[in-house]
């Protein structure tokens, strides 16, 4: 077919199939953009001056359905739900987007007769860089299956200019640099100037008398940040409803002090424009220091309260100002404690702006807030100075203040709370210096509080929120995470989906529990070549990636065994490097040996204040550059750290994955994503028993994921007798070996001494159990080893994992927090 465009008057006269009109007309829109939109003739355009035109062409779709929806929803004066998070890691939209509308081979296809390739074309996208790991990418899936289910939905939080950062990785250690993702424009986007909001920061509160006799507040903030909407829409699988993910972009009021400039001051001129916009500059600035900590506060109030504001609005507007009906048309839910000063904005909007008298202004605020708790890690909790609080947000501590006081003094009415410490019941922790507890605050603000996983959930239950959990038993509920088939199947994975819809129908591709028909395949020897074949080939992509990447070439025959995720110690990637040195040992010592050719993969990021992560980062790189260039080994090991880990990067590494590392130490994860994703297509879980790997091996059966090393409650009791390291090192001669080539240089020939902290820590305190699960974790790869010899049975595993993990799907997870926790009822069931 020519390239050439097909006039109205020819196509008049021309029968043609309707598919093909609608390549036709997909090829024609894609060429009006490249002129009229981008400016660029055919024959001078780039491969990004094709995908911006390629991605306004199917945003027109979008938008449709869209506008479509949006007035479906003002039409049926529904119930909202309004999905606040610090993150939403959308990754590339241009793929996603085709897929769930029907359009991707006609996309294709046009794009073809233009002389474009596509697939090139999907790869020349950014990825957004609008978070960071699994609480952002639980929060795109959950986007998506809310829009999949018709669930009417707006997504809150941050435009970050430069989101976390750009992981580069220089002889071995982690550098940062701005994310530019944002640097020629993002065609998904709608700016909406008139849904600008002013956020104020600080100043003053005046006590009026009512004219009632009551007493009123009026915050006088000393500063004022404008919050500018950019609308991106979210459209649902067969492209049948779209939802609004709004971000919020940070810019001065008065952008520039003209006083000061034509003084000559030009750097005190631009000030209030460069501390507006560092709002929305960097996601997770570090905190490690009070300006720091200012930033990050004042970023999570920043998105709250644009948010809350917003919301209102729209109520206020669609339901004649009846703001005592909002939690009858609005469920409010906080994606980790982030946006915790919600309660008390919420409280402050009711009170403050709409004289509504205390109990009702709670009772409403409770009703409509709900808390997703994502972690038992103190740090990751937050709590805030009280002195920046009340410097900050004066008005939300006085709220704040009149919480706890009401709280405290209901517990102590309480016959079983008679005369008991009240210290772990008040949301200011005088421990060690006054500060304000987050996650409490957004306990005690919401009507449900939810985990993760059952474990996680049972887990609050018993620690974090134990005191309060007693006071309020019903609140704490489970809701299993998932993850959207449409992504990290369909999408990843095209190959194994062809298949699974071969074996299993259509309905697979609808209906994600579906999947357990392909169980039946599970004992199908020319099934078990086919995965192997389509597994094989998702290797040689990856391979490909990273011999651009890193110039290591990687054999598609060998065990590629998956590390992807944030680097932290709890996670434990140093154990998975000590044991893999274990093995470096053990296959130089036993040549002769059947060994397993294997290559251990890592990526993720290390906070760029985590002194302790960015070490372990250069541990596998330095570990990689001795095992890489051995030629003793004779390719038989392989490692691998790729870096700036993302999501589009992980759609690569999934699919190729034969083993799927969730290794946490035990009663710390409180539930991840990846291990479900990489189930999913496929690979075998070796994991403790922590966050969903329980569920996980609970729905796939114990003979087919691999557990090892202590639970949560062993973990706990090991604590509490106290450091006994040296005395497990001592009983294993080859961790001793491994720990001492680490300590001593071996593989830090540069700087012997690098890796010596790092190593007494670990003899010393251990706090995240790497030494006491060394030997269980070595046992257990070895029997992956000899798993991986039985072909039958390690494909037998693989169909199993694939078939019985369709209960972890976000949809599933979105109907249980619409019956449970919104009070909301999906137009798809």
């Amino acid at each position: 077919m020519s390239s050439a465009l097909i006039s109205s008057a020819d196509a008049s006269r021309i029968a043609i199939p309707a598919e093909d009109e609608d390549v036709a007309a997909l090829r024609q829109s894609v060429v009006t953009k490249l002129t009229y939109a981008v400016g660029r003739d055919p024959i001078v355009a780039t491969d990004w001056d094709w995908f911006m035109a390629a991605a306004l062409a199917v945003r027109d779709h979008v938008l449709e359905r869209w506008l479509a929806s949006t007035r479906a929803n003002y039409d049926s004066q529904g119930k909202r739900v309004y999905y606040l998070s610090l993150e939403f890691l959308i990754g590339r939209l241009l793929h996603d987007s085709l897929s769930n509308l029907g359009l991707v081979d006609r996309m294709r296809a046009a794009l073809a007769e233009l002389g474009v390739d596509y697939d090139r074309l999907r790869n020349v996208e950014h990825d957004a860089a609008l978070g960071n790991g699994g609480l952002g990418r639980l929060a795109a899936c959950f986007m998506e299956s809310m829009a999949t289910l018709q669930i009417a939905a707006h997504g809150y939080g941050i435009r970050y200019d430069h989101g976390m950062f750009r992981q580069v990785i220089k002889d071995g250690w982690q550098h940062e640099y701005p994310e530019n993702w944002l640097t020629f424009g993002n065609p998904w986007e709608v700016t909406r100037p008139d849904a600008t909001h002013v956020v104020g920061f600080g100043g003053t509160v005046e006590t009026r008398a009512g004219a009632d006799g009551t007493t009123c507040y009026v915050w006088h903030p000393a500063e004022a940040v404008d919050a500018v909407a950019y609308d991106t829409p979210v459209v649902g699988w067969r492209g049948h409803y779209a939802n609004t993910l709004r971000l919020w972009s940070a810019r001065a009021a008065d952008p520039l002090r003209l006083d000061a400039f034509n003084r000559g001051d030009h750097i005190r001129a631009l000030e209030p424009r460069d501390r507006a916009n560092a709002i929305s500059q960097v996601l997770y600035p570090s905190d490690e220091t009070p300006a720091g900590q200012e930033l990050r506060l004042r970023q999570e109030y920043f998105f709250t309260s644009a948010s809350l504001q917003d919301l209102v609005l729209r109520h206020m507007r669609q339901h004649k100002g009846d703001i005592r009906l909002l939690p009858d048309k609005a469920a409010i839910q906080l994606n980790d404690t982030h946006p915790a000063i919600a309660v008390a904005e919420l409280m402050r909007i009711l009170i403050d702006l709409h004289a509504l008298p205390w109990e009702e202004a709670w009772r409403i605020t409770t009703d409509t807030i709900a808390y997703t708790n994502h972690t038992l890690l103190p740090e990751a909790l937050e709590s805030w100075p009280v002195s920046l609080m009340e410097r900050l947000l004066p008005r939300h501590m006085q709220i704040v203040y009149q919480i706890n006081r009401l709280h405290l003094d209901a517990v102590r009415a309480l016959p079983q709370f008679d005369g008991a410490p009240l210290a772990a019941l008040s949301l200011i922790d005088d421990n060690a210096g006054r500060r304000l507890r987050m996650s409490s605050l957004a306990f005690l603000g919401a009507h449900k509080v939810n985990g993760v996983s059952a474990l996680h959930t049972e887990l609050m239950r018993q620690t974090v929120f134990r005191e309060l959990h007693q006071l309020y038993p019903d609140r704490i509920v489970n809701k299993t995470n998932g993850i959207t088939l449409r992504r990290w199947l369909f999408a990843a994975n095209p190959r194994l989906t062809g298949l699974l819809t071969e074996v299993v129908g259509e309905r697979v591709l609808d209906d994600a529990e579906a999947l357990a028909g392909f169980a039946k395949a599970a004992d199908d020897t020319a099934m078990h070549d086919r995965l192997a074949h389509i597994r094989r080939d998702n290797k040689q992509a990856l391979a490909r990636l990273v011999a651009e990447r890193l110039q290591i070439t990687l054999d598609p025959d060998a065990l590629f065994d998956a590390q992807i995720k944030r680097v932290h110690e709890y996670k434990r990637q140093l154990l998975n490097i000590l044991e893999t040195i274990a093995l470096y040992n053990d296959m130089r010592a036993r040549p002769t040996s059947n060994w397993v050719p294997r290559v251990r993969i890592f990526a993720g990021k290390a906070a760029g204040s985590y002194r302790r992560a960015k070490l372990i980062i250069k541990l596998i790189n330095d570990v990689a550059n001795v095992i890489n260039n051995d030629p003793a080994l004779g390719g038989l090991l392989k490692v691998v750290f790729i870096p700036d880990y993302n999501v589009s990067l992980a759609e690569a590494i999934i699919p190729a994955a034969d083993v799927s590392e969730q290794i946490s130490t035990a009663g710390m994860e409180a539930s991840g994503t990846g291990n479900m994703k990489l189930a999913l297509n496929g690979a075998l879980t070796i994991g403790t028993l922590d966050g969903a790997n329980i569920e996980i091996r609970d729905r796939v059966g114990q003979d087919n994921i691999f557990i090892f090393g202590m639970t949560a409650d062993e973990v706990e009791e090991r604590r509490r007798r106290g450091p006994g390291a040296r005395e497990t090192i001592d009983g294993l001669p080859v961790l001793q070996e491994v720990l001492d080539a680490v300590a001593y240089g071996v593989f830090s020939p540069d700087e012997p001494q690098r890796y010596r902290e790092l190593v007494d820590e670990l003899t010393g305190n251990d706090h995240f159990m790497v030494t006491a699960d060394f030997a269980a974790y070595a046992a257990m790869q070895r029997r992956i080893s000899a798993h991986w010899h039985d072909r039958r049975a390690w494909w037998r595993a693989s169909v199993l994992n694939t078939a019985n993990v369709g209960w972890f799907s976000s949809d599933r997870a979105i109907r249980e927090y619409a019956a449970d926790i919104w009070n909301v009822v999906p137009r798809i069931t």
